[in-house]
């Protein structure tokens, strides 16, 4: 593999996204998790959830800040390292990813509304409110960036002439055919993961015995909110699959290594590839392929070989796309067994290997996120801009994009550790259990 410039343009970008993508992810999702503790807390009049929205949002802020830089490190990486790229679509593209800056700002002021408003109403649901614009600002941020992303799969809105872009309509470069089921598919997987990370560290902290109502509650209102949006994930998945059956079936069939156009198609799980195209040790199901690209066993499903050799996505993707599957089924079912152990008396939901289960939920749905962003650029290859502009015509010539690569993995260790090192010590030093009782102390001192 040569390192020329493209392919460390690539690697850079890769790197950055596969950074910011865990921060983005929480993001979106943990304002939703804070709203819902909030939400809970007032009408129970609880203070265990009143202190776990406190909670959240303190390390929440931690991760928004690490957020900031490494998007703002994307923006400048799409100029500096795909110039021609930009050149053809920036004018196309602008306006979602000035809605983004502005979505976060949006939610950024009312972060901070809420942050220093603790206690500072008479009427709690007043402080409640606040968690509104928030979680639209946060949400909207993934809608608009994921409205780019979109965009390169199913570029419309713009003719091209002479390499440039004209009869520009930004609002049908957003409104593009991959919106909806991107969007919602992005947005519905940031909520699933985030509370999936909630319940891994709570479950955690009740396997190491230093629980007690504070984390149960916790966890329990982590399980139930990673059910509902875990469904939510399988419905987005569903609708992701029959998208890309219709609008790009060169990434589905590279996705289900589906070579020969026809009807009845076998979904393929794992295996293995020869040089002759030829699967084994796979495990198959018959005609489900066909099914999930058009709801019947007769949809006809197109093979990878009636694309041109040079426009085949890398048939590796077809394990990134197993394993995020795997891993939402595996959260789906985690979340599930909690919840009906919880309900059923006769079982413990307690358990130590359910919450064993539970703790590895957490790192895997995150690793859900990173393979189905690889699958989703990777499976999109050759193409930047599909059916326009491939990766190599978009890529800067310059030198020094090695160098420019060290400087930001450095970045990424420094800002990763910091973080860690921040939350653990936020938390570490001030267990739930002696904030809660300050808390009823304050509250007492108030009366």
């Amino acid at each position: 593999m040569e390192l020329d410039s493209v392919m460390l343009s690539r690697m850079l970008t890769a790197t950055t996204l596969a950074f910011h993508i865990i921060f983005a992810t929480i993001g979106v999702g943990v304002p939703v998790m804070i709203a819902i503790a909030e939400f809970v807390g007032i009408k129970r009049n609880d203070p265990h959830y009143l202190l776990l929205a406190r909670r959240w949002a303190r390390g929440f802020t931690i991760t928004v800040a690490v957020g900031v830089v490494t998007g703002t490190a994307i923006g400048l990486q799409l100029s500096m390292l795909w110039p021609s790229f930009m050149q053809v679509a920036g004018q196309v593209i602008a306006l979602p990813l000035f809605l983004e800056t502005f979505a976060f700002f949006f939610e950024a002021i009312f972060l901070g509304i809420y942050l220093y408003t603790w206690d500072r109403f008479k009427n709690k649901w007043l402080h409640w409110i606040l968690t509104i614009p928030i979680m639209i600002g946060s949400s909207a941020s993934a809608l608009f960036i994921t409205t780019v992303n979109a965009f390169m799969n199913t570029p419309q809105g713009f003719d091209l002439q002479d390499g440039k872009a004209v009869n520009i309509d930004p609002i049908a470069a957003m409104v593009n055919p991959a919106t909806p089921t991107k969007v919602f598919h992005v947005v519905v997987t940031c909520y699933l993961t985030a509370a999936l990370i909630l319940a891994a560290i709570t479950a955690f902290h009740i396997l190491k015995k230093k629980s007690g109502a504070y984390h149960r509650k916790a966890l329990r209102l982590t399980m139930v909110s990673a059910l509902i949006f875990g469904i939510g994930t399988a419905v987005a998945g569903d609708l992701s699959a029959k998208f890309l059956a219709e609008y790009q079936p060169e990434k589905l069939a590279a996705a289900e290594w589906h070579f020969e156009t026809e009807t009845n198609a076998d979904l393929i799980l794992f295996g293995t590839l020869n040089e002759n195209n030829e699967v084994t040790n796979e495990i198959r199901l018959p005609g489900f392929l066909s099914f999930l690209a058009g709801s019947s066993f007769d949809t006809e499903v197109i093979g990878l070989n009636e694309f041109p050799e040079d426009e085949q996505p890398p048939l590796w993707v077809h394990y990134m796309f197993d394993l995020m599957v795997t891993i939402g089924i595996y959260s789906l079912f985690i979340s599930a067994l909690f919840i009906l152990f919880w309900l059923w008396k006769k079982c413990n939901e307690w358990n130590k290997l359910l919450l064993w289960g539970i703790v590895a939920s957490g790192p895997l749905s995150m690793l859900a996120i990173e393979f189905g962003w690889i699958f989703a650029e990777v499976g999109r290859q050759p193409w930047i801009l599909r059916g326009y502009m491939k990766v190599g015509e978009a890529a800067t010539k310059a030198d020094g994009v090695g160098l420019t690569f060290i400087l930001f993995v450095l970045l990424y260790i420094i800002l990763g550790t910091l973080c860690v090192i921040v939350l653990i010590k936020m938390f570490k030093n001030k267990p739930a259990e002696v904030e809660l009782d300050q808390r009823f102390q304050i509250d007492d001192l108030h009366k």
